[in-house]
């Protein structure tokens, strides 16, 4: 099946291109960037070889929605969609963290706290837990932004503020914003039968020295979901969760002994096993959004979006 796994675009008045493990990001004029989601698959901060049909346009749409239902709370990037894998907001200067949110310990969380740690990040875990319990108050536990290909670390609040990465004033909004957007976001996903278990956010400055939400919010890649039907029987039982994220796939990879560590392969995806991936990330979108999910076009992907975004430019 037809998928975008990379871009050459070159637009009108274009200044730079920045690469993502996922997203292509374009600096027009020092004034916009155009943002194009694309159909590759990174896990354990590794890009899989192939790429997921309509992965891009569903991460994408999910972000766009998410964004309009929490722009009452969180001033975010976003100015229009002109294309189902596109996104075009204003230039920002990103913040070197993602603001890691955990409503529940799963995970990241759950694999630390497996091997004896209770402190993640500065925050204390509380002891007797088990997977997937919910912790007492969402915790947020950051991660200093990896270029592409390196893992992203933890980090804490103390020393995010000791080595100068954000500043004091700046963090206290960076706070405020997260815990925001994770009630709004907690609230959507009750809504419609899920959990938001974790999520991560990434925010940005713009020219004018507004704090704003940029990239994702609430996607798959982004987030964790669970089923909330039968969430409290399979934790008492010691059952797995029922997820939405992208999980599954760690999970698969783990069970091919691949956690991206140094000398280890990525398996084979058969096509079988693609489209199976793709076919869960459009039941995340449907599951998560509450809408039908409508295929783009993907004759010719790459000319369809670069007929849009002309367009829009224009």
């Amino acid at each position: 099946m037809s998928t975008i796994v990379d871009t050459n675009f070159n637009f009108p008045n274009q200044k730079s291109i920045y690469k993502g493990k996922v997203r292509e990001v374009y600096n027009i004029n020092d004034e916009q960037l155009v943002m194009v989601a694309t159909d590759r698959l990174s896990a354990f901060d590794v890009v899989m070889p192939k790429g997921i049909p309509y992965k891009g346009q569903i991460l994408n749409q999910i972000a766009t929605k998410m964004m309009k239902e929490t722009e009452d709370l969180v001033p975010n990037w976003l100015v229009a969609t002109p294309d189902p894998n596109v996104a075009v907001g204003h230039l920002c200067e990103p913040f070197k963290v993602e603001m890691v949110i955990r409503g529940y310990m799963s995970g990241h969380a759950a694999r630390e706290y497996k091997v004896g740690k209770r402190i993640l990040c500065g925050v204390a875990m509380p002891e007797g837990m088990k997977e997937n319990d919910k912790f007492p108050e969402p915790i947020i536990t950051p991660a200093t932004k990896a270029e592409m290909g390196d893992h992203d670390e933890d980090i804490s609040r103390e020393d995010i503020l000791k080595k100068g990465i954000v500043s004091e004033e700046d963090y206290i909004i960076l706070e405020d914003y997260t815990r925001k957007l994770f009630q709004r976001g907690t609230e959507i996903a009750e809504a419609r039968g899920l959990i938001l278990v974790d999520t991560k956010y990434e925010f940005g400055k713009t020219k004018d020295g507004k704090i704003v939400l940029i990239d994702e919010i609430h996607t798959p890649d982004s987030s964790r979901y669970f089923y909330a039907d039968g969430y409290e029987e399979r934790q008492d039982s010691g059952e797995a969760q029922k997820q939405l994220s992208k999980e599954f796939v760690r999970q698969w990879l783990i069970a091919n002994d691949f956690q991206g560590l140094e000398g280890q392969t990525v398996p084979f995806m058969s096509d079988d096993y693609i489209q199976s991936v793709s076919e869960r990330y459009i039941e995340l979108y449907e599951n998560i959004t509450g809408d039908t999910f409508v295929k783009g076009d993907v004759s010719d992907i790459q000319s369809r979006i670069e007929k849009n975004v002309l367009e829009y430019l224009e």
